[in-house]
């Protein structure tokens, strides 16, 4: 029986890496062509999510090449987290400035998706000290609960 290779961490990682970041572009796309109105908070809160999607890079190679130890998966997940509370901020902000009868306001509704992503990853932390693979598991369900395509601001914009 062959063991894994020790560039599978670093390949698994960048794949994951790679998902949540196509994850981020779509819906990101899919927001500000929902959005009428832009202004300058909505610049800023975007400049603060291209911030920490900026770190993905960073914390993907080590935690790959560090073979998914309980620090770098911890501060991987911390990136993702700050990533996705830095979209809910954009979001937000977003439907701020589209006003309560705009279609994104009505997209994005209750955003459970989005609270159920911040909660697995704010578990995912603490518990990549436990055991680094629970914390990896974590993850990919996010990525899973979110590669499904949200049909609420596509359909809205046909509407």
């Amino acid at each position: 029986m062959v063991g894994p290779r020790p560039l599978d961490p670093v390949f698994l990682t960048y794949l994951l890496s790679f998902v949540f970041l196509g994850i981020y572009w779509n819906n990101h796309h899919h927001m500000l062509q929902a959005a009428q109105r832009i202004n300058g908070k909505v610049l800023w809160a975007n400049l603060h999510l291209l911030f920490w999607l900026s770190l993905v890079p960073f914390v993907t190679g080590w935690m790959g090449e560090n073979h998914f130890a309980p620090l770098p998966t911890a501060v991987y997940g911390f990136v993702l987290l700050m990533a996705a509370v830095a979209f809910t901020i954009l979001q937000s902000v977003l439907v701020a400035e589209q006003g309560p009868d705009s279609r994104l306001t009505a997209a994005v509704g209750d955003d459970t998706k989005g609270k159920l992503s911040l909660a697995l990853y704010m578990a995912a932390i603490p518990l990549a000290f436990v055991n680094e693979w629970i914390s990896d598991a974590l993850y990919v369900a996010v990525a899973i609960v979110w590669l499904v395509p949200d049909p609420r601001i596509e359909s809205k914009l046909k509407e």
